[in-house]
């Protein structure tokens, strides 16, 4: 079956930075989109990034942000170790969150088209 599990939450200072990754199992990991989304405590959850998969992934113009990390985050992934990244630097706050990784349903990297998650990872921003 479908299995993400997310590592590399913690704390964090602001201005710091952090490296999200999540391992996935049970699927073609290479043929499908991956995101990133996050819920902060008393919020709704908000997309952060997602990459493609299939023959669009490695071309240069794969990846998307929202405008919250923007600039200050990096998603990638490395098909040979089914592995996606979040590389969040500049770090604020307000990105304290559970930070989730989401399968898409196709290779298409379409903010909200999601059919698994994995159980999150924890990350705070605080001095």
């Amino acid at each position: 079956q479908v299995q993400l599990v997310e590592s590399g939450g913690g704390l964090a200072q602001p201005g710091g930075s952090l490296r999200l990754s999540c391992t996935a199992s049970g699927f073609t990991f290479s043929s499908y989109a991956m995101h990133w989304a996050r819920q902060a405590p008393g919020k709704g959850l908000e997309w952060v990034s997602g990459i493609y998969g299939g023959e669009i992934s490695g071309s240069g113009s794969d990846t998307y942000y929202a405008d919250s990390v923007k600039g200050r985050s990096t998603i990638s992934r490395d098909n040979a170790k089914n592995t996606v990244y979040l590389q969040m630097n500049s770090l604020k706050p307000e990105d304290t969150a559970r930070y989730y990784c989401v399968k898409g349903p196709s290779g298409a990297a379409i903010a909200g088209s999601y059919d698994y998650w994995g159980q999150g990872t924890q990350v705070t921003v605080s001095s």
